[in-house]
């Protein structure tokens, strides 16, 4: 008994797994819910049937597969009648088996096929069977397949009130279809609830419609709320996907590389979004070219790719693809509509250019210039007129002396050469050239073993021609010592035949010689010295005298070259001081710096020797002393406390090899701070003042001026004249002459000079008075003069030929002056000439012809007057003898700055 029992508790544990285990594998290969499927009696092919839902039965399937051969499961439930099928019963069924090939699981799902009278019949079973059966008033999801086949009207649903019960109830519908367009498309059976559908609809004009349905008593008492009710449009695949365009071009490069893109196609499909009536698939159908195959399509973006890198327009420019798309993604029953595509191969620069030709044979005359030579010509496989066929030529060897250039005629794309600098023959007789040519654009395959430049020769004959001479080299020399006397014979100029290359039969002639120095030999070249040669002239540069020499054959032709005289320096030449007056400002400084020069060649120039030159009479070396400061230069100082004045000091300087010159220097001493007011106060028509007048200011100052004298000489005229004895004025002078006229007294520092004006004088000790000039008046054609009287001497005495003297130096001393006067002639020969000359720079123009307002007669009471016109005058940009206007004395710069244009 004990032994029995284990061996049965062994058999039951036993029996209770194996239990277990049959209980799991029935559950896990148990059905899923039945799904019934209401169809009409007859089905075509590929004709949907319905849905169901997969997810729901089994999550993780991933092979679907039907028990019927005669249906066909996608992926999201949907059901296609594979073949057309005729419900001869009313029911059909079949098995779909969902399967986990990673973990074996299996699920099977019934589907149940029932044709709509059976469904109706069960209905009204129902009605009678159920009909006190509790029921609620709520939506009802509602459907029907869009293009239904019927038959007409279709029973869609039955809706029913719970108060059906207890009271007799009316059911009506309102709402899009019903009472709104589409019209009288649904209505419900008043008595029943019966919902019906009169006509097929379709999706893509109406998915849906929103009705509301009604439950009313007879009396009109509304015992529910109004019912939405939703029928919603089941899709059908009823439309075909349609490209965008009925032909689409796309463009490619030949040397793209295998997956470029060439392009996008694109169509549309109004079948419900989001479902397998939706789902497209791109494919190429046809290639023309048919071979090699070059292209593929994304089946589901409809992108297209290259496939190969056998694209080579040169071979086929072009190529046509018949392209489908088709939903149901592509299944053999989805709808499909065909395209066509074309895709156009771009040009790369993949071939090179290469001559037709591999050598040329061409002449050109010597001597000429811009003249076309030969045209090359070249092969190019890319497309024309790009920059892929376009040429570039280059001259690779041979044109080293640049005398000949290549260049690309833009219509033929030829080369054309041309000689851009004359060739000679006696030079060269034949010019071998190398040339070569590439594309505009850069080649777009890697170099290969092969040279990526295609290269031609050209072999240029130049022709002889008959020259004249050559002057060559164009610029010769001669070198001729300065100093050479006259009749000295040198070589000169030659010139020669360039094919003989002699120089026989060439004559010479001098075309330009700027001082006439030298004659040249006209059968030689050789020149002469005809006058002395100057190194130092104008017409020399850099010591070299250039003439110009023509040299001509026998037949007159020509060439011209230049024979630079190189002229070698010689030392005749002594330095000398450029800058001849001195001024020294004896309170600021004691001495004042000189500088020499010396026109030679640095060799024969400096350093300079500077001594003072005096005789043993002069006492110029115990006044004056030189200090040598440079090569150049020296220092002039004076040794004794000179009085202020002009000093004349010479001064030798001698060059290096002893060849002297005296200057004589004008040192002024002055009492001033600077140069400019030592010339101001020594000599008031020269100096270094920055006053700058206007024209109009230096009017007014002569007018002025010329107003003072004749003041002053009416007064002096007017005083003496009438206490001695009357004068006798002609008519016609009476409003010319000064008039009498009383002054406070005679000015300070001032002295009578020669010339008739008065002369500022610095630093002297005595003061003279100076009285009026005399006056004189011709009369009947004779003078009237009165000598002017300086103490008991007269000018006439005082006077030097031709030297301007202080009353002080005539007197020998300071001596009080009663009276000085001049005679009215002398006056008038003194500014007559000074007047009339600038009255006639004035009146003519720059060719020396009368202005258009030059100076006129003024005449005045019908008489004569030697006044002149202001007008002309006026406007002149440059007056002669005029510069002591620009530096002025100091007592003259106040009206200066008043008048000076600013």
């Amino acid at each position: 008994m004990a032994s029995a029992r284990p061996s049965r508790s062994r058999s039951g544990a036993l029996c209770w797994q194996l239990l277990l285990t049959l209980s799991i594998l029935t559950f896990a290969c148990d059905a899923c819910k039945k799904v019934i499927l209401h169809v009409p009696s007859q089905l075509d092919a590929e004709k949907f049937v319905g849905r169901v839902n997969l997810k729901e039965c089994f999550q993780s399937a991933n092979l679907i597969h039907s028990s019927d051969p005669d249906f066909q499961i996608l992926e999201d439930g949907s059901i296609y009648a594979t073949n057309a099928i005729l419900l001869s019963s009313e029911e059909r069924s079949f098995t779909i088996l969902l399967y986990n090939t990673e973990n074996h699981e299996e699920r099977k799902l019934h589907v149940l096929l029932q044709h709509q009278t059976k469904v109706l019949k069960k209905r009204h079973f129902k009605e009678k069977v159920l009909r006190r059966a509790k029921r609620r008033w709520a939506p009802i999801p509602c459907s029907m397949q869009e293009n239904s086949l019927g038959p007409f009207p279709l029973f869609l649903q039955q809706i029913q009130s719970d108060s059906a019960q207890n009271y007799t109830i009316f059911y009506s519908i309102r709402g899009p279809g019903v009472d709104r367009e589409p019209m009288n498309l649904f209505y419900v059976e008043r008595d029943t609830g019966n919902l019906y559908c009169t006509r097929p609809v379709d999706r893509e004009e109406y998915e849906s419609f929103e009705l509301i349905a009604f439950a009313t008593t007879p009396d009109g008492y509304t015992p529910e709320l109004p019912l939405p009710l939703v029928i919603r449009i089941e899709d059908e695949n009823d439309n075909y996907p349609i490209f965008t365009e009925t032909t689409y071009v796309f463009t490619v490069s030949e040397n793209c590389r295998v997956g470029s893109t060439v392009g996008q196609v694109c169509a549309t499909d109004k079948d419900e979004p989001d479902t397998m009536h939706t789902r497209l698939k791109y494919s190429i159908i046809e290639q023309l070219p048919a071979y090699p195959t070059l292209f593929s399509m994304h089946p589901t973006t409809g992108v297209i790719t290259t496939s190969s890198s056998q694209l080579d327009r040169e071979l086929i420019d072009k190529y046509q693809l018949k392209i489908k798309v088709q939903d149901m993604d592509g299944q053999y029953f989805g709808l499909q509509t065909t395209s066509t595509c074309i895709i156009n191969i771009g040009d790369a620069n993949d071939n090179l250019p290469t001559f037709t030709r591999t050598s040329y044979v061409t002449s050109v005359e010597e001597n000429t210039v811009d003249v076309e030579i030969l045209r090359v010509t070249v092969e190019d496989k890319d497309l024309m007129n790009t920059a892929n066929w376009r040429a570039n030529y280059t001259i690779l060897k041979g044109n080293e002396n640049g005398n000949f250039k290549i260049v690309t005629d833009p219509k033929t794309n030829e080369g054309v050469l041309c000689v851009v600098k004359p060739l000679n023959y006696e030079e060269r007789q034949q010019v071998n050239l190398q040339i070569g040519v590439v594309n505009e654009a850069p080649y777009s395959k890697e170099a290969s073993s092969r040279s990526v430049m295609s290269t031609a020769t050209v072999t240029v004959n130049v022709k002889n021609q008959d020259e004249g001479p050559e002057c060559s080299p164009l610029v010769q020399t001669v070198q001729i010592k300065e100093n050479v006397p006259v009749g000295t014979k040198s070589r000169g100029y030659k010139a020669y035949d360039p094919e003989t290359r002699s120089s026989s039969g060439i004559r010479y002639k001098k075309l330009t010689d700027p001082k006439e120095w030298v004659t040249i030999n006209e059968n030689e070249g050789s020149i002469t010295v005809f006058r002395n040669l100057d190194r130092e002239a104008e017409s020399v540069r850099g010591g070299i005298y250039n003439i110009t020499i023509l040299a001509s054959d026998k037949d007159g032709r020509t060439c011209t070259g230049t024979l630079g005289i190189i002229l070698e320096d010689v030392n005749d030449n002594g330095p000398v001081i450029p800058k001849q007056t001195v001024v020294i400002c004896k309170p600021v400084l004691a001495s004042a710096d000189i500088v020499a020069v010396d026109p030679d060649e640095s060799a024969n120039g400096p350093p300079f020797d500077f001594r003072l030159d005096s005789d043993a009479d002069s006492n110029i070396e115990r006044k004056w002393r030189l200090r040598r400061i440079n090569d150049t230069a020296a220092r002039l100082f004076f040794q004794e406390d000179l009085p202020f004045g002009t000093y004349q000091v010479p001064v030798r300087v001698t060059d290096r090899h002893g060849v002297s010159l005296i200057t004589p220097l004008t040192v002024k001493l002055c009492d001033c701070v600077t140069e400019n007011d030592c010339t101001l106060r020594t000599d008031p028509r020269i100096g270094h003042g920055e006053v700058r007048l206007g024209k109009w200011a230096i009017l007014a100052i002569l007018l002025g001026i010329a107003l003072l004298f004749c003041i002053l000489f009416t007064l002096v005229c007017g005083g003496t004249g009438a206490a001695k004895q009357p004068k006798v004025f002609p008519d016609d002078l009476a409003q010319q002459n000064l008039i009498v006229s009383n002054t406070e007294a005679p000015g300070d520092d001032k002295i009578c000079s020669t010339n008739g004006f008065t002369t500022h004088t610095v630093g002297s000790s005595a003061q003279g008075i100076c009285g009026t000039m005399g006056s004189g008046v011709k009369n009947g054609g004779q003078e009237t003069t009165e000598m002017v009287k300086c103490g008991h001497q007269t000018l006439d005495s005082c006077r030097g030929t031709g030297h301007h003297h202080t009353l002080d130096s005539c007197r020998g001393g300071p001596v009080e002056v009663d009276n000085c006067q001049y005679t009215y002639s002398e006056w008038h020969n003194y500014t007559q000439p000074r007047l009339g000359e600038k009255v006639q720079l004035c009146n003519q123009d720059d060719k020396h012809r009368h202005a258009q307002d030059y100076v006129l007669t003024y005449n005045y009471e019908g008489k004569g007057s030697v006044a002149g016109s202001i007008g002309c005058c006026s406007e002149r940009q440059e007056e002669d003898g005029l510069e002591f206007l620009d530096h002025l004395e100091p007592k003259f710069r106040t009206l200066a700055e008043a008048c000076i244009k600013r």
